[in-house]
């Protein structure tokens, strides 16, 4: 892989994706993938044990197929760039507010294009059509999913 400080933005976000489909082969959980791959890609000064954050969040939270991991994954990725590094630095409550409301707009942007690319985010949504959980017909899709959200908190974090 290149250096991470001289890639574009394309060339990052197709990492990310290749990394997260590796990642997954290799089995990561679906969260571990796409934040491990944002990781790789981009320049966070965070210790790497910053991946065990991710870990309770694959099989859509502990496994119980609720919101999707690899998007749970993507706003934690995203999060290592974009996220408040000190919640109480704004001096009043009101400025804390006003500085969160602010942040939270690429957060909803990217959920906003992963629900409508796949019309849901819930786990059990995203894999039913695809059979028994265990499948391969489902971790194929679950491959696609994963390698799309790295690719999209990849994005927003440019």
């Amino acid at each position: 892989m290149q250096e991470k400080t001289n890639m574009t933005k394309e060339e990052k976000i197709t990492a990310a994706e290749t990394a997260a489909g590796q990642y997954f082969k290799e089995g990561m959980n679906c969260a571990e993938c796409v934040l491990q791959s944002f990781l790789d890609t981009h320049n966070v000064d965070l210790p790497k044990e910053i991946i065990a954050l991710s870990s309770g969040f694959g099989g859509g939270m502990g496994h119980t197929k609720n919101t999707c991991g690899a998007i749970t994954g993507a706003v934690l990725a995203l999060s290592c760039l974009k996220g408040r590094k000190n919640p109480l630095a704004k001096e009043t409550t009101k400025e804390r507010i006003q500085e969160i409301q602010q942040i939270y707009v690429p957060f909803g942007d990217m959920i906003h294009e992963i629900e409508q690319q796949y019309g849901t985010l819930i786990c059990k949504e995203l894999s039913a059509p695809h059979g028994d959980f265990a499948g391969k017909q489902r971790k194929k899709n679950c491959k696609q999913i994963i390698s799309y959200c790295a690719g999209l908190a990849a994005k927003y974090a440019e």
